[in-house]
């Protein structure tokens, strides 16, 4: 059984997700932003989840948990870097700044599956050196921060060839952020992510997925290796955190 964390698992796709790998047997690491948030979770926790919290906007956290999660008895397999903000200031912290520190700084895991969005197609690569990664004022749009962490998925599958990197747009799924009158099938809106994280879709690596499994092509930007370089300098500098390599 596989050893999976899903980071904003207290509702929509998260939650999905993480009740669906626990169906199935696996050992799920959920995750909610505060101690409060964390109660939704105790159903889960009941069945055999391990409940980790952590503000993925508050970038020590982040760190914190990347430690918290490297001291697990057993190595996580995967991440499911579901956890997404649809506007504010922390949006570029969470949507972008916290995937690239767990990928960075999380030793154990070979697959990594970050949630991207159709939207991201909409996304301006060259409001990337406006940004601001902190998280003290609001910069850019949704679309660009699914433009970034999708580039940085594809510049992971090109530079650590020891893992597996993908990104998956779920559709327009009803969620919180995706509204109740959203028209996508919201177990197709897991469902893809979930067989990336168990490994069950070929060894792929460096793709972009819509639902039930198919691979579309996604912004030109994100397999330009320049931009892929601008996206990885502009977070390294940031946090002073570098993604290994090799």
């Amino acid at each position: 059984m596989a050893h999976i964390l899903v980071t904003g698992s207290t509702d929509g796709l998260g939650r999905g997700a993480a009740e669906a790998l626990l169906e199935q047997g696996h050992h799920v690491v959920v995750h909610a932003r505060s101690d409060s948030r964390g109660e939704v979770l105790r159903p889960l926790v009941d069945r055999g989840a391990r409940l980790v919290v952590a503000d993925l906007g508050d970038r020590d956290a982040v760190t914190a948990l990347a430690d918290e999660l490297n001291a697990l008895d057993a190595p996580l397999d995967a991440v499911i870097h579901n956890a997404g903000l649809i506007r504010g200031a922390a949006m570029m912290p969470v949507n972008v700044v916290a995937p690239y520190l767990l990928t960075a700084l999380v030793t154990a895991p070979t697959r990594h599956v970050y949630l991207s969005s159709g939207m991201h197609k909409s996304g301006t690569a060259s409001v990337l050196g406006d940004v601001d990664w902190s998280g003290s004022r609001e910069t850019g749009s949704y679309s660009d921060s699914k433009l970034f962490v999708t580039a940085f998925s594809a510049a992971v599958a090109r530079l650590r060839p020891d893992l597996r990197s993908n990104a998956v747009d779920p559709g327009w799924v009803a969620t919180k952020m995706g509204g109740a009158g959203a028209p996508d099938d919201f177990e197709l809106g897991h469902r893809t992510q979930r067989l990336l994280a168990l490994g069950e879709l070929g060894d792929v690596s460096g793709a972009y997925w819509f639902h039930e499994e198919q691979q579309q092509q996604p912004h030109a930007s994100v397999g330009d290796e320049g931009f892929q370089g601008e996206v990885l300098a502009a977070l390294e500098r940031e946090t002073g955190v570098a993604l290994p390599r090799g």
